[in-house]
């Protein structure tokens, strides 16, 4: 029996295209996330996982989409192949099927460290850009997305054990927005 062609894509953010990821492949069933690639935690990929069976292939269009660190990159691929499952890397040409060559794990190893490697220089300009904005006084964080009055409300319809989600969507702002208001 042959398997399904499953497809992840992974985007940083809510407002980026992922279109181009898998653009012109044909696949059964694409699961989507809008997330940073730096957390396992990501709804798309754990239903993914739960969803892929033994003879299936699951198409990412690179490795930094699929995980942003080496530990969850050989995690992840292990897991999928061990049941059976391919893994196919678009972009650099690379599937895994769990009975690889060493030259293969080891290929497997290097992307994923460059994957990291590019995770860790991001950030590092990320803070040093920042810094030197400080500094020059230019640098005031990211805007407020609600009003001081809007964020009031949010704080008291926030009850223990109330459903941050859906605050989330009344208010149009992501979950972690709504813990960061709550923090303050």
């Amino acid at each position: 029996m042959k398997g399904q062609r499953i497809g992840y894509i992974r985007v940083s953010s809510a407002d980026q295209n992922t279109d181009r990821q898998l653009d012109g492949i044909e696949l059964d069933r694409v699961f989507t996330d809008k997330t940073s690639g730096k957390t396992m935690d990501r709804a798309a990929l754990t239903e993914l996982l739960r969803y892929a069976r033994e003879g299936d292939t699951v198409l990412v269009h690179s490795i930094d989409r699929l995980a942003r660190n080496l530990d969850d990159l050989r995690h992840l691929v292990n897991d999928l192949t061990s049941r059976g499952v391919r893994i196919q890397f678009v972009k650099e040409n690379l599937t895994f099927s769990g009975d690889d060559s060493p030259m293969s794990r080891l290929l497997l190893s290097m992307m994923g460290a460059f994957a990291e490697f590019e995770r860790a220089i991001i950030r590092e300009r990320q803070r040093e850009g920042i810094e030197k904005a400080k500094k020059k006084g230019k640098y005031k964080g990211r805007k407020r997305v609600l009003t001081p009055l809007q964020a009031q409300e949010l704080r008291s319809l926030a009850v223990p054990g109330c459903n941050k989600s859906a605050l989330a969507k009344r208010f149009g702002i992501s979950r972690e927005s709504v813990y960061r208001y709550l923090a303050i």
